[in-house]
């Protein structure tokens, strides 16, 4: 049976089962060359087992190292030559559970052991110390501290890592949002930079000509206008030449011809695509459509939507959020066709427009009607001031304002010669002849009563005369200005320079981005589609975990069973040793590997072992990822769970969204040659594996060790900020200077077994990569940690601690040959 590591640690392989498959070991992938194995073994029947061990290393440089579980009343280790140093050696692991402890299960003490020796940097580690040991057999004296979360924290953080990813179901959205730079060309309506002077109307086409009829007749009415709004246009006859009405009548047909020929254009080459009958037809309205400008192109799409899309999900927007923004996307970017642009060429070029502007508008000139006449006969009463002269002067005066008035009336701009449109109007005559008559007669009565000099009534005929005449000019010009505005015909301007620019932009939009809009609309809505689906596979994990997931495995043999259920907790097993007996034992002066004392003298958080109980004859091997119950937990294992710290959700939740961007990877190839042919299918076991590899992190190291995809593991957060659990426990362990807080993994009978040279025993620590990061960040504390150079750091893992490998006495280990292996 093969128990199974993450993947690059070391294969382990229990032939304690008779199901055991060594080939199915050897077909477990590996990295490179390397090739590790740790072998779980009875130790009375290592020899026999010398082809499996033959055959782990006939296929290349292999190195093993094999976990001697110790026999009953067996006093002497027999091994076979393939198990020597430097590439083999052996752990004698005469009471697994430590301090000498019989009531332990030796296989619970085997899960966490098999779990530290597994990664490769510990495996190697290991190996070379056993390489310094006589034989390379040595009883492992071991200290391990376990810095981990509680079943409720990792279900928490996990729940709520998915939550943040998936997020919550969101409509399509985006409005207000900028366009993504890089397809901002094909969203916001403006003009690339190389067609900027670029004639969409050609003067020999139709639509151009339209157009300059639309200019050369608001150019007439405006030079009419000038002409008849000065002193010539009311005392001459060059007022009876320009038909302002009439030239406002062929501007709106201008227009109105202009608008027709641009919407008809905008209805015949309507459609998702430009096709080469569209560009006939385009051509035959007179609009001239250049190639595609090279700033906008179907090659540059996916980029551009590959880079909006992992921006957003690192900002990080739930997957479910960015979907929708891509959806969003999706609508923008999808061209509806030519013919939708004409409810904006109706805005543009309003009908109700053209009918006020080829309907003349009443021309109104002088004011207020009582202020006209107040005015009118304040200045015949000045004219009639000449004695006996005044009453005549006086009233004419007022005649000759009211006759300004109604030539002003005649001469008005919203009547056509001969008087086919007329728009009326009225002058304020009527008001100017009555104040005036009655302000020349009171001039006049007012003369005479007071007899001025002839000089003085001279004085004010010629003021009130002349006065009379620069206000009827100041009425003519400002009532032909006022006219002029409220006609609104320079805004036909306005309305020629919107429709071609509108054109410009359908040219460019409908018809020339046609394909790559289409392309971009499809792409982001496959991809809004396909980030649904990753969410929903976030969903489905979203679950109470317990166990790892499966990891794909060598095919297992016929009758193996090597699913993670089958790794099954022993929770009340003991070893117990056959031949019953305990020798006397004098413990050695000394002796650096005492065992650990009474329970009140251990460090605080190991719990100690389970009573005693039967053994099964052959228990598997628990998976090193399923929690031990607390009653099987080795004496030489502490233990220290935490609730989750500050940094373990921030950390969980940017390892997944970083995975799920380089899951994205395999997408982007496919959209930019068939959106279509995108599926959710081939994505769903990536981020599945993204999830499992996550998952199994957070049991693992409470995903302390980094993913291989990290950006810079250096930045990672330490241990303590992920488990909340403080490491100084870790400097005190691994820089002690002897083995006092190691447990030898054998009982006071076996010691007379052991060497008793102190300076032979090879010590190995390890701890894990994010507890070293711990240590930075607080030197006075855990400074002795940073800087011990016998250390192993390795990458991940939850373990930290210390191992002495104390060696044998010479003549307890014996090597047997291969003809010694075959006697019976």
């Amino acid at each position: 049976m093969i128990v199974h590591t993450p993947p690059g640690h070391a294969v382990c392989l229990d032939l304690r089962d008779p199901a055991a498959d060594v080939q199915a070991a050897l077909d477990v992938p590996q990295p490179g060359r390397d090739r590790r194995f740790i072998v779980v073994d009875d130790a009375d029947r290592i020899v026999a087992h010398q082809r499996e061990y033959e055959q782990l290393s006939s296929y290349g440089p292999a190195r093993i190292v094999c976990l001697a579980v110790g026999a009953n009343g067996e006093r002497t280790l027999r091994r076979s030559l393939t198990l020597r140093p430097t590439n083999a050696g052996v752990l004698w692991l005469l009471d697994p559970h430590g301090g000498g402890n019989r009531a332990g299960d030796p296989d619970a003490a085997l899960r966490p052991l098999v779990d530290v020796l597994a990664p490769p940097d510990v495996f190697d580690a290991l190996l070379r110390a056993l390489g310094g040991v006589v034989h390379g057999v040595a009883v492992p004296s071991v200290r391990l501290l376990e810095h981990d979360l509680t079943d409720e924290a990792r279900a928490r953080v996990w729940r709520q890592a998915l939550e943040r990813l998936a997020g919550p179901d969101a409509p399509a959205q985006g409005g207000g949002e900028p366009p993504p730079p890089a397809l901002a060309p094909l969203l916001d309506d403006s003009l690339p930079a190389s067609l900027a002077g670029h004639d969409w109307l050609p003067a020999g086409g139709r639509a151009g000509a339209r157009l300059r009829d639309c200019v050369a007749a608001l150019a007439d009415v405006v030079a009419d206008c000038e002409q008849i709004r000065g002193p010539a246009g009311l005392f001459t006859g060059v007022s009876r030449a320009p038909d302002l009405p009439g030239g406002l009548e062929r501007l709106a047909e201008a227009l109105t011809r202009f608008r027709n020929t641009v919407a008809d254009a905008f209805t015949a080459a309507s459609g998702p695509r430009l096709t080469a009958e569209h560009r006939a037809r385009i051509q035959e309205f007179g609009i001239a459509l250049p190639e595609l400008p090279p700033e906008v192109t179907r090659a540059g799409v996916v980029p551009g939507l590959r880079d909006h899309t992992e921006a957003l999900v690192a900002r990080p927007l739930p997957l479910r959020s960015v979907a929708a923004r891509l959806a969003a996307l999706s609508a923008r970017s999808a061209p509806a066709g030519s013919a939708a642009r004409l409810a904006r060429l109706d805005e543009l070029c309003d009908p109700g427009y053209l009918r006020h502007l080829a309907r003349p508008v009443p021309f109104t000139a002088g004011g207020s009607r009582p202020v006209a006449a107040v005015v009118t006969g304040v200045l015949a009463y000045l004219a009639g001031l000449w004695p006996l002269l005044g009453w005549g002067l006086g009233p004419v005066a007022g005649l000759l304002a009211a006759g300004l008035a109604v030539l002003v009336l005649r001469r008005r701009p919203s009547r056509s010669p001969g008087g086919r449109l007329d728009g009326g109007g009225s002058t304020g005559a009527a008001p100017r002849l009555f104040g005036g008559v009655l302000g020349g007669l009171a001039g006049a009565a007012t003369g005479q009563f007071l007899g001025p000099p002839a000089w003085a009534g001279a004085a004010g005929l010629l003021v009130g005369v002349l006065t009379i005449l620069l206000l009827a000019v100041r009425d003519w010009s400002r009532g032909v200005d006022d006219w002029w505005t409220r006609t609104d015909a320079e805004y036909a301007g306005r309305i020629t320079r919107d429709v071609q620019a509108l054109v410009a932009e359908t040219a460019v939009h409908d018809w020339l981005f046609a394909e790559v809009r289409h392309h971009c609309s499809d792409a982001s809505g496959t991809l809004a589609h396909l980030l649904r689906r990753l969410a929903r596979t976030a969903d489905d994990h979203n679950r109470p975990w317990t166990t790892a997931p499966s990891a794909p495995t060598a095919e297992k043999p016929p009758g193996a069973s090597d699913s993670w259920d089958d790794w099954t907790d022993w929770d009340d097993a003991a070893d117990a040793w056959s031949d019953g007996s305990a020798d006397a034992w004098d413990e050695p002066s000394g002796d650096t590997w005492s065992s650990p004392g009474t329970a009140s003298d251990r460090t605080d958080g190991r719990i100690d072992g389970p009573p005693d109980g039967p053994t099964p004859p052959h228990p598997t091997v628990p998976h090193p990822r399923r929690p031990l119950h607390a009653d099987t937990l080795p004496s030489w294992l502490e233990r220290q769970l935490g609730d989750g710290g500050p940094a373990l959700l921030d950390t969980l939740v940017d390892d997944l969204v970083q995975g799920t961007v380089l899951v994205l990877d395999g997408c982007w190839a496919g959209l930019e040659r068939d959106p279509a042919g995108v599926t959710g299918d081939a994505f769903d076991a990536p981020m599945g594996q993204l999830l499992d590899d996550t998952h199994e992190r957070l049991l693992r190291d409470a995903a302390a060790s980094p993913p291989r995809y990290a950006a810079d593991p250096h930045d990672r957060p330490d241990a303590a900020r992920l488990t909340g659990v403080a490491t100084d426990r870790v400097a005190r362990l691994v820089t002690a200077e002897d083995a006092e807080q190691t447990v030898p993994l054998c009982g006071p009978e076996h010691r007379r077994l052991l060497s008793q040279d102190p300076s032979a025993v090879r010590r190995v620590a390890f701890v894990p990569e994010a507890m070293r990061r711990d240590a930075g960040r607080d030197e006075q504390r855990d400074g002795r940690l940073g800087a011990a150079e016998d250390v192993v750091w390795t990458p991940g893992g939850r373990h930290a601690g210390v191992v002495h490998l104390v060696p044998l006495r010479a003549d307890v280990v014996r090597t047997v040959r291969e003809e010694e292996s075959e006697a019976p």
